[in-house]
């Protein structure tokens, strides 16, 4: 059974920083790519970042790119996603999830598996 489960959400002024963490059980976590997607109220679930499994390939949704990294360590079945420069529409639940397939990678959300339960960033502008 997979379980994921984010911590470090919380509320931040304009500009400043959260670093999110995503913890997952399960094998063979590090032959999957991981990804984190946002949700804000009353507006579709949408992509953020993804890593593949060994960290060669990563790709950002444009909103974040140059203020947010994704990166992971497999020896802690860990995916992390360091944000910068928050903005208040940066304000939504963060969620993290697992591809389906193994060794392969993906920005859609219907590739994506196994889900954690979320972490509310809120940010105050």
């Amino acid at each position: 059974q997979v379980q994921l489960v984010e911590s470090g959400g919380g509320l931040v002024q304009a500009g400043g920083s959260l670093r999110l963490s995503c913890a997952a059980s399960g094998r063979a976590f590090g032959l999957f790519t991981m990804a984190w997607f946002r949700q804000a109220p009353e507006k579709e679930r949408a992509f953020v970042a993804a890593i593949n499994w060994n960290g060669g390939w990563t790709s950002y949704g444009d909103s974040v790119k140059g203020r947010f990294t994704i990166s992971r360590d497999n020896t802690k079945s860990t995916v992390y996603l360091q944000m910068n420069s928050l903005k208040a529409e940066d304000t939504a639940v963060y969620y993290c999830a697992r591809h389906r397939t193994t060794l392969q990678h993906s920005i859609r959300l219907e590739d994506y598996e196994y889900w954690g339960q979320g972490t509310q960033v809120t940010v105050s502008s």
